[in-house]
């Protein structure tokens, strides 16, 4: 038996244990000590290795990155700033045709680029926009969707935890691929608007649950708008000036990552202490989160660099490339393949799953194809999400129905609501992976 057939073997082999209910990391260190002792026939050089790759495989300064944006993204969670924004948009858009829905997608934009988290974002504006929906008159599965959907915007625009993780996987610059996934994330939000807006003009039994009753609440609602411009302008300055300092600082060069995230975290805490929402219990629980989620994705990454290192010991990725390129595949058809196996993968597992199982496969043999690795990044980003919103996995629809917690909203409703958003992301995947400009634009 060749070194490429024990190593798509062992990748089976992983793919099966994480479907029997193995966590990722485990598999992955399993799955890595196997093919090295199997591969070399020395079960000294395995544990050699997987003690080399535990003490070197994350002490990198860049390793800092993952738990500043974390805190950041829990402290603006704490601090209601995503209530807020969603409340400004509500007002602004509220004489649009689906006016709610597009609010929803405007604030998620905006939070978005403060949590880097499309679970958290999920949850916040399940509990902040879905009730506001509801008593305008939409129909909740519109409402539920339209949450699900545009929370995914989390993963794309900077700073992303997933960019991160194919950042350290495919060896490429962070800092880049924050930057190149600006464009796209506004088509994306860009892309959501246009679908709502049309879905409400064109086909309003899917949006309202009386479409007339809706018109006339909206008609009659527009003539006040509740807020003055200094309480809109209060609400959205702490955000506004987080999102400055971020992206100011990552775009201009000013900031590394490492050291946007910590600027991004001092500031998510002065505002939390502003506004005073951190009682003691909340801040020690925030500390407790962070040092959760961070040594989760770090003990992934430990994993994963040890899953790497057994797939080079067996070839693969040359292997694989060879069999590609033998098979008669071109580019083109490469890309193809590869956005329909982590589509098809993200049905079944999560985001995380999918990108340390094929990015270090895949990203040396995109590279080999003339591939530039930050836009095959964004690519491998977006592909990934649309996964989030797909049954029977679906990470996000699921939390949007957890969080809404109502016996009567069945989850086959949810899946219903993402399609339209689901049709966009695909919709910006094909024109992204056409238009390689448009990732790369900025950088």
């Amino acid at each position: 038996m060749t070194s490429l057939t024990i190593g798509l073997l062992l990748i089976a082999l992983l793919v099966v244990l994480i479907l029997l209910g193995m966590h990722i990391a485990i598999g992955l260190i399993l799955v890595g000590f196997l093919g090295i002792w199997i591969l070399r026939g020395n079960i000294d050089l395995a544990f050699r290795l997987l003690d080399l790759t535990a003490w070197n495989g994350i002490a990198d300064y860049l390793f800092a990155t993952i738990p500043l944006f974390v805190m950041m993204g829990l402290l603006v969670s704490a601090s209601n700033v995503g209530r807020d924004t969603f409340a400004v948009a509500e007002v602004l858009l509220r004489r649009l045709l689906g006016g709610l829905g597009v609010a929803t997608v405007a604030a998620n934009t905006v939070f978005a680029a403060v949590t880097g988290v499309s679970i958290a974002s999920a949850a916040v504006f399940t509990r902040v926009a879905v009730p506001e929906m509801r008593q305008h008159g939409y129909r909740t599965a519109f409402a539920a969707g339209t949450v699900a959907g545009s929370s995914i915007l989390g993963m794309m625009i900077p700073p992303s935890l997933l960019m991160i993780v194919y950042g350290v996987l495919a060896e490429v610059s962070i800092g880049s691929l924050f930057i190149a996934g600006v464009i796209p994330g506004a088509m994306l939000a860009l892309g959501f608007v246009v679908v709502i807006m049309a879905m409400a003009r064109f086909t309003p039994g899917f949006v309202y649950e009386n479409p007339e009753a809706a018109r006339q609440r909206r008609q009659a609602g527009a003539q006040e708008t509740g807020m003055s411009g200094r309480e809109m302008l209060a609400r959205l300055l702490p955000i506004a000036a987080l999102v400055f300092l971020v992206l100011g600082g990552l775009y201009s060069g000013y900031f590394t990552p490492t050291e946007a995230g910590g600027v991004g975290a001092f500031g998510a805490l002065i505002i939390a202490l502003m506004r005073r929402s951190l009682t003691r219990q909340k801040t020690w629980e925030i500390i407790r989160q962070t040092g959760a989620i961070s040594v989760s994705i770090l003990f992934l990454l430990i994993a994963a660099s040890f899953y790497s290192r057994m797939l080079s010991v067996a070839g693969l990725p040359n292997g694989i490339a060879g069999l590609i390129r033998d098979g008669g595949f071109s580019a083109t058809g490469f890309l193809a393949m590869y956005i329909l196996l982590i589509i098809a993968l993200g049905m079944i597992l999560d985001s995380t799953s999918i990108l340390l199982i094929v990015v270090p496969i895949m990203a040396p043999i995109a590279d080999g194809f003339g591939f530039n690795l930050i836009h095959f990044g964004v690519l491998t980003v977006l592909a990934v999400e649309i996964g989030l919103l797909t049954p029977p996995f679906g990470i996000s629809v699921f939390t949007v129905h957890n969080t809404l917690n109502d016996p009567s909203i069945g989850v086959e409703k949810v899946f219903m609501g993402t399609i339209p958003f689901i049709s966009v992301m695909i919709l910006v995947l094909l024109v992204l992976a056409f238009f390689p400009v448009l990732s790369l634009a900025l950088i």
